[in-house]
């Protein structure tokens, strides 16, 4: 042998040799990297070598299997062997031989096989035994006769649904069987074919994980220090990880390989499969029951949302082909009534007098979203988020059966200590139902943390209020020098647009997306500050960790999302007084409140809604799709350049993005705040779920997307529900009523209209109502601090010929016994707001329980099948047991000291009283 080449272990019988950069073969069949031009046996087919030497050698590195091509990879952990890790070093050989005690098998591959040549990487095998002893503990349900149940799906023109349908073999991977928890003492009682592709690759990773979670690394006199979290957070080893079971992009050469990877790529994470049903029960096989339930929900979700888009689309349309019938906007833009009616300032000393019809755009812009149709669009998105909610727990439950979730408890690996918690509490006391010390945490401490973590959020929710005051301030400020700017309308000169640009709509537009930029920053602090004091509260388990973070975000997101929509829509307008008696800002300051636009507020609230949500979902589309991929890019930036055969399947999967445990939180966080905009004010912007559609599309896709390419396959675990998140929708859910409610009576002009329509006009309809909806004000009444200044007021007004000014309000005229005081028609208006969301509430609430009480939560069908597989599972152990004992005593000798063939390893006493 050459001195250049040396000898690298074995495959089979053959032997693996690393050649020199001289030798005359210029690729190692061992997949070492060279500085010299690697050659792709893809790109040379005529330049391979020996065929079973390539098919030895693609199982070793491309495939998820050992060297010897047969044992399934079903784990990898990786590490980074550190000059001074002795330490380290340790407690992996410690780790790795108890993991070998309990049976798993371990495969290392050296650092100087690896990319970085720093890097190693060892690869976990589950045996049969070791699948079925914890398939077992865990309760797995595993088939044991074919459904024999007929499916009826009768669906009338189900032929028009064949272009949205993917095929049979994707959509249903396996065959609809009765299951039953495993028992590894009644092996012969289930269908097993094949006992290497018994349990599924995603069910063998999370067994193995479970044996990792709980396997010793470390013994001492007062505890056993356990579990690969601990290792990973002590940096021990640097990434743990079951592999991806192909390329994305083409499916693996080895036909033991499943490829479920690629063919979710091909048929669902490809943008153009947008209109394509989703693989669920495919995904739910290759990531388990956790990501497939996020995933029914979101195509569920994204499927609602289509019946809600249309209706809003509709009622838009109705505000835009309504023009005609639009009185009020006529008496605004008319020059003999809108043109002859001057308006006092709306702001002190910069503001000057302005005429109505100045305001002719913004009142036929308002009436698209605020007419009849809003009315009837807000009762309709009342009844639609109950069906949405009361149809996905009938959905729900038929998931639950179809993926075996009826009897699921939480998991113990989602109930067990967190590293953290053992780590940090060095106080221990006698669990009574384990009787073993365990850590806690004091009392005392416990208090005082959760003080200081309450009064974080406290304090981190009041800096959002005091944004909102300060955007609110900004707002005052600058619409007095937009309204001095503009007195002579210099933006008219502005091509197409110019004419639309108001005082009104630029503060509001501009103070939106200041608001916005302001949201995106404190998300990004608050993010890292509600982790950090999550930590610091140090949740015992880590569904307590979940839980708590979810409420700490969730509550924080709710205020930094909607309070600056909550402030359009509830308080801008309300508090500003009268000409004369104008109310301030904290009611010292220069700044006056804010006073809604003749036409009303409804048109800035719906300019603040489309700003901030359509903002917040394209930059939450570009973060998530970008920053995976950069990353990604840039780690695997020398790699990508090998061929196949050099860049290992562990390698590959190592480059990509870890799947945290928190990565669902955010996905489920963004689609709640994304469903409390199309809910809470979805009636001054009845466009908002069809902007929800559009964006849901893409976010399907685009998440499918990253798992699929970006990120590590992440451990599959199971999950019945969507969890707390459930409870947060119903709480939305039920809060949207009484927000759309309010936004009716008191932000849009609706009810004053009918008002005036049915009690103070002669003929029953609109004319006269915009005067009749306007105050009179003695321009003497002016102080010096209100009065526009000399030159803010446009050259047309003569303060000799001009002596009053109007104002949106319902009060006596001066000169009145009453002067300025609010008149009857104030009170009765008032009185239909509340009689009106009064009756809105009522009625949406009692269709709500109507309807909910009207749709069972689990379809009748999936009752009946969960009535027929208990009754199978029962019939057929009976059978089963009736079977064995017969067996039994045909083989029982008269002495009767023969142990029974079936069970070979247990007494016959113990099988005896087993079977009686």
């Amino acid at each position: 042998m050459s001195d250049m080449s040396r000898l690298t272990g074995k495959i089979g019988d053959a032997t693996l040799i690393e050649m020199s950069p001289d030798s005359p073969c210029d690729e190692d069949n061992n997949g070492y990297h060279h500085h010299h031009r690697d050659i792709d046996l893809d790109e040379y087919p005529h330049s391979q070598p020996d065929p079973s030497e390539v098919d030895k050698h693609q199982k070793s590195k491309d495939s998820v299997f050992f060297r010897d091509g047969k044992k399934r990879i079903d784990f990898v952990l990786s590490y980074v062997d550190d000059r001074d890790g002795e330490r380290k070093q340790e407690r992996r050989r410690e780790y790795e031989a108890n993991l070998q005690k309990a049976g798993l098998e371990l495969e290392t591959e050296d650092k100087s096989e690896s990319d970085d040549r720093k890097t190693y990487f060892v690869k976990i095998h589950a045996p049969w035994e070791v699948l079925a002893t914890y398939a077992d503990v865990l309760k797995i349900k595993v088939p044991f006769k074919e459904n024999d149940i007929p499916v009826h799906q009768d669906i009338p023109m189900d032929w028009l649904f064949t272009p949205f349908r993917l095929p049979d073999h994707i959509m249903n991977p396996e065959p609809d069987y009765f299951t039953s928890p495993f028992n590894k003492g009644k092996i012969d009682f289930f269908l097993i074919d094949d006992k290497e592709t018994f349990f599924p690759p995603s069910v063998r990773n999370r067994i193995v994980y479970y044996i990792l979670a709980r396997c010793p690394y470390h013994k001492t006199d007062r505890e056993d220090k356990k579990g690969i979290k601990r290792l990973l957070n002590n940096g021990t080893y640097g990434s743990a990880f079951p592999l991806h079971d192909s390329r994305y992009w083409k499916p693996s050469r080895d036909s033991n390989s499943e490829s479920e990877r690629f063919n979710l790529y091909t048929h669902w994470a490809q943008f153009f499969s947008f209109f394509k049903e989703q693989p669920l029960n495919l995904i739910r096989k290759y990531y388990g029951e956790k990501i497939g339930i996020y995933f029914a929900w979101l195509g569920f979700y994204t499927e609602m949302l289509f019946f809600a888009a249309v209706v809003g689309l509709i009622c838009f349309l109705y505000g835009l082909f309504t023009f005609d019938d639009n009185v009020w906007s006529k008496e605004i833009c008319s020059e003999e009534i809108g043109g002859n009616i001057i308006m006092c300032p709306l702001c002190d000393k910069k503001c000057g007098y302005w005429k109505l019809n100045s305001t002719c755009n913004s009142s036929w812009q308002s009436h698209m979203f605020d007419n009849v149709g809003t009315v009837f669009f807000a009762i309709f998105m009342g009844i639609w988020v109950t069906l949405f909610l009361e149809f996905w727990k009938r959905r729900q439950a038929r998931l639950e059966y179809e993926w075996d979730l009826v009897d699921f408890e939480e998991e113990q690996q989602q109930l067990q200590l967190r590293p953290e918690y053992e780590t940090k509490c060095t106080s221990r006391r006698l669990n009574r139902v384990t009787q073993e010390m365990e850590p806690y945490l004091p009392v005392t401490s416990q208090c005082a943390r959760t003080f200081l973590s309450g009064a974080t959020v406290i304090f981190w929710i009041s800096l959002i209020i005091a944004c909102i005051i300060g955007v609110i301030a900004y707002r005052l400020a600058v619409y007095a020098a937009f309204a001095s700017i503009m007195k002579d309308s210099p933006t008219n000169n502005i091509h197409m647009v110019g004419s639309l640009i108001t005082p009104q709509l630029a503060t509001s537009v501009t103070a939106s997306c200041i608001n916005f930029v302001i949201i995106m920053i404190l998300n990004l602090m608050y993010e890292r500050v509600a982790i950090w004091i999550t930590d610091m509260e140090i949740p015992k388990t880590h569904l307590e960790y979940e839980n708590k973070l979810t409420v700490k975000m969730f509550l924080f997101q709710f205020v930094n999302y909607y309070s600056s929509c909550f402030y359009v829509a509830f308080f801008k307008g309300k508090f500003v007084g009268h000409p004369g008696d104008y109310i301030y800002m904290f009611g010292w300051s220069k700044l006056r409140n804010e006073e809604c636009d003749p036409g009303g507020c409804l048109i800035e609230l719906t300019t603040q809604l489309v700003i901030v949500m359509s903002g917040k979902q394209v930059w939450g589309n570009v973060q998530e799709a970008l920053v995976p991929w950069v990353m990604n890019r840039w780690g695997s930036r020398k790699a990508r350049s090998h061929p196949e055969s050099r860049y290992s399947r562990w390698e590959q999967d190592h480059d990509l993005q870890n799947f945290g445990h928190l990565g669902l939180f955010y996905e489920y966080l963004e689609m709640v705040i994304q469903f409390g905009f199309i809910t809470l004010f979805v009636a001054s912007f009845p466009l908002a779920p069809l902007l929800a559609l559009l964006n849901n599309i893409i976010e399907v896709r685009v998440d499918a997307w990253k798992f699929t390419t970006q990120f590590r396959r992440p451990v599959a675990s199971k999950a019945h529900s969507i969890g707390a998140w459930q409870e947060i929708l119903n709480g939305v859910a039920v809060l949207s009523v009484v927000t759309n409610a309010f936004i009716v009576a008191f932000t849009s002009d609706m009810i004053p209209r009918l008002v005036y329509m049915y009690a103070y006009s002669n003929d029953l309809s609109m004319k006269g109502y915009i005067n009749n909806s306007l105050s009179v004000f003695n321009i003497s009444g002016f102080s010096k601090d209100n009065r526009p200044e000399d030159g803010e007021s446009p050259e047309w007004f003569n303060s000799s010929v001009i002596t009053t000014c109007r104002y949106r309000d319902y009060r006596y005229p001066s000169g009145h016994e009453k002067e300025y005081s609010h008149t009857m028609q104030f009170w009765h208006i008032l009185a239909a707001k509340l009689a009106f969301i009064i009756i809105m509430e009522h009625v949406a609430f009692m269709v709500k329980f109507f309807v909910a009480w009207m749709i069972p939560d689990v379809p009748s069908e999936v009752k009946a099948r969960i009535k027929r597989e208990r009754y199978l599972i029962q019939e057929y152990l009976h059978n089963y047991e009736v079977e064995k004992l017969k067996i039994q005593l045909s083989q029982r000798n008269d002495d009767c000291c023969c142990t029974p063939m079936i069970y070979p390893d247990i007494s016959r006493h113990v099988v005896l009283s087993e079977c009686l």
